[in-house]
């Protein structure tokens, strides 16, 4: 199975795939392998690109999107497509849908070109995606409260709402896969209804 966790920066996704991996390897499911990873940068030498996309202002929109495409062309070959035909489970942070939302809605590439790179790249597609939905007011507030901020936090205010505008349109494009979650909701509860809504995916 391959779970995906979306949204800005900020909405606990690091937190919120901890705590699932943790319950996973509790349950039935501890005798699969189970990889926690996520993009960019998932895979040994992806650091570098990591670094480069979150640090370098002055890429051109067309740059940056390509190279998140090398970044999980990568991470898919050599991280998640392994764990997925050995028949484990595969968490993570960021994927095609973060790319659809920052680069279409939030740097105006049309999304049709996206996908279709997407579909020559052969992405394999998440069984479950879980999109913890946050106002950016908020959002903004918990990056400053940690103390730090990316290139994409520093587009601002109306940037990041255009990149949620685009996950809360994905998810209307895909309710039964993508899955809203209201991530103002104390940690401990929402995973718990995070793990209630996978089990109720897995029993479809």
């Amino acid at each position: 199975m391959f779970i995906t966790f979306e949204g800005i920066d900020g909405c606990g996704k690091s937190t919120q795939a901890d705590l699932l991996v943790r319950r996973l390897k509790k349950e039935t499911f501890g005798t699969r392998p189970i990889l926690w990873t996520r993009e960019p940068g998932g895979w040994e030498g992806g650091a570098w690109i990591r670094e480069r996309i979150l640090k370098d202002r002055f890429l051109h929109p067309m740059s940056e999107l390509f190279l998140f495409l090398v970044d999980r062309c990568e991470h898919v070959r050599r991280e998640i497509l392994p764990v997925l035909e050995n028949g484990g489970i595969v968490v993570c942070e960021r994927y095609t849908d973060s790319t659809l939302a920052y680069q279409s809605w939030g740097r105006g590439i049309q999304p049709e070109r996206i996908e279709s790179l997407f579909e020559w790249c052969a992405f394999p597609q998440p069984d479950l995606t879980f999109w913890l939905d946050l106002p950016v007011k908020e959002a903004m507030e918990r990056v400053a409260s940690r103390g730090g901020r990316d290139r994409f936090e520093s587009e601002g205010y109306a940037f990041l709402e255009k990149v949620r505008t685009g996950f809360s349109s994905l998810a209307a494009r895909e309710p039964e896969r993508i899955l809203r979650a209201e991530a103002s909701e104390e940690a401990q509860a929402l995973s718990s209804k995070l793990f209630s809504l996978l089990e109720v995916s897995r029993s479809r």
